[in-house]
């Protein structure tokens, strides 16, 4: 076949008014539902799902038992026409699920471009998530969780419903979740959940100079170390530095949270503000 034609396995079901865009390829005994629009070079492989009305972008893959587009876990959920929207070049490993989203949640659930959600992965109702995420096994959503560009959720973690991760956060595995995760901030534990410093190594590998990690951590001693509270400290770290793309994603993300940052900071991390 050329990289233009549908491939649909014998075995494979494929409602009639399924939209399935070039090059699409479907594997033995999968299932796509009426209302599923595939768009152009997504690979489907063997027994997978993929039902309700669901959008995937182009090039993305889903590899054995994933399953997507199926009701919201909600017990309030009472047959709404809601949807899942997914972007280009994601990879969904085996025995993945994403849910749609509920009416009371904005109705949709949406995944960005260029994620990787390793097996067993779970993305909740009305959950966004946005790019070059990276989902370790068995890493769960729970509802109306945003995760935000370049971040990692470890191995079985749980995020609570409504948290938000920052951008370029990394969760340790095993950790749970129920406030709201710094950008640049490296979070791990189970109660207390304590701040392990920046993730250093990945915004090195995003390319982050030494200058502007050296400047995150400024701003992190300000916030964490001082006797200041959360407002007082934002207001200092504003008035020390000048508006630009890293304080204002720090600044903003404290601002707007509705269910508080983490705060509570491993004596580890110590070495790291030096």
């Amino acid at each position: 076949m050329s990289k233009n034609d549908i491939f649909v396995h014998s075995t494979a079901t494929v409602q009639p008014r399924a939209q399935l865009d070039s090059g699409v390829w479907i594997g033995p005994y999968s299932f796509i539902g009426e209302k599923v629009t595939i768009h152009k070079g997504t690979r489907i492989d063997a027994h997978v799902y993929i039902d309700g009305l669901t959008e995937v972008g182009e090039s993305n893959h889903f590899s054995p038992f994933s399953s997507v587009g199926t009701e919201p876990q909600d017990i309030t959920y009472k047959g709404e026409e809601t949807l899942v929207k997914i972007g280009d070049r994601n990879n969904f490993r085996e025995f993945l699920t994403v849910h749609r989203g509920t009416v009371k949640g904005g109705g949709k659930t949406v995944i960005g471009n260029d994620n990787y959600f390793m097996t067993y992965s779970h993305i909740g109702h009305d959950c966004f998530i946005g790019n070059e995420t990276y989902f370790t096994n068995a890493a769960t959503l729970g509802g109306h969780v945003t995760v935000e560009d370049y971040a990692t959720v470890g191995a079985f973690c749980g995020v609570h419903q409504f948290c938000r991760i920052g951008k370029y956060a990394f969760i340790g595995g095993f950790s749970v979740i129920d406030q709201d995760v710094l950008p640049f901030c490296r979070v791990a534990g189970m109660r207390p959940i304590l701040i392990y410093g920046l993730n250093a190594i990945g915004l090195r590998r995003k390319g982050f100079s030494r200058k502007r990690i050296k400047a995150l951590k400024e701003m992190f001693k300000i916030f964490f170390y001082s006797d200041l509270n959360t407002k007082q400290a934002v207001k200092k770290i504003t008035e020390q530095f000048p508006s630009g793309e890293d304080r204002d994603e720090i600044v903003n993300f404290i601002q707007f949270s509705k269910r508080g940052v983490i705060k509570k900071v491993s004596e580890k991390w110590d070495s790291e503000l030096e």
